[in-house]
């Protein structure tokens, strides 16, 4: 259980400072998982920058099913055993993918503004949320980086789902948490206070970590 996400930030930071030798970058997930990442790369001295992905998620009988995520650089990840037994039909589904990739560029101009993204070519980047739940947003951010060139990509979370770091396979390179818990995981449950994270907050993070970056140049 943690207090909040600065907290679980402080205390995932301390099973990472071995990679800080590595001249990591830090990309959190926003929105929740920024927080946490803001701790981590000031823990670690890393620039940080943000990596946006979203769910898809399809009707099913009233409520959502996640199937899969998209993310930036056109990266998708699709459950396609999980959308058969949904009943989905794939017209359905591409215009949800759409959506979400329309909404993932949205977020890229909110976050960023002028801020360009951070060249991640043959780096250690660190892949950080506030906790897993299926796993599908945090793989697509994996393969998002990986895309970008990434050299290792390591996945840093407070709370991951037992067994999940053995299910992930080539997306990521390593997988790093303070606890594992049973699935199906609920993250906000593990935090005394799961407050939620705005799009301002994630703008301040940036700007914060640009501006401290500057100052030590």
């Amino acid at each position: 259980m943690f207090v909040d996400r600065h907290d679980a930030g402080r205390r995932l930071a301390g099973l990472l400072e071995h990679l800080a030798a590595e001249n990591p970058i830090v990309v959190g997930v926003p929105r929740q998982g920024m927080p946490v990442a803001e701790v981590v790369a000031t823990a670690l001295r890393a620039p940080l920058d943000v990596l946006v992905v979203r769910r898809v998620v399809v009707p099913v009988e009233g409520r959502g099913v996640a199937v899969g995520a998209v993310g930036e650089g056109g990266v998708r990840l699709i459950d396609h055993d999980l959308v058969a037994a949904t009943g989905v039909e794939l017209d359905e589904l591409t215009a949800l993918e759409r959506v979400e990739a329309l909404e993932v560029e949205r977020q890229v101009h909110r976050y960023r503004g002028d801020l360009g993204r951070t060249d991640l070519r043959g780096r250690t980047v660190l892949v950080v949320d506030d906790g897993i739940a299926s796993g599908s947003t945090a793989r697509a951010a994996c393969r998002v980086v990986r895309a970008l060139g990434a050299a290792r990509v390591v996945m840093a979370a407070p709370i991951v789902p037992e067994g999940w770091a053995e299910l992930v396979g080539a997306d990521v390179d390593d997988v790093v948490s303070v606890e594992r818990g049973p699935e199906p995981l609920t993250v906000a449950g593990w935090y005394a206070n799961a407050q939620a994270v705005s799009d301002d907050e994630v703008v301040a993070s940036l700007r914060a970590a640009a501006s401290a970056a500057e100052l030590q140049y």
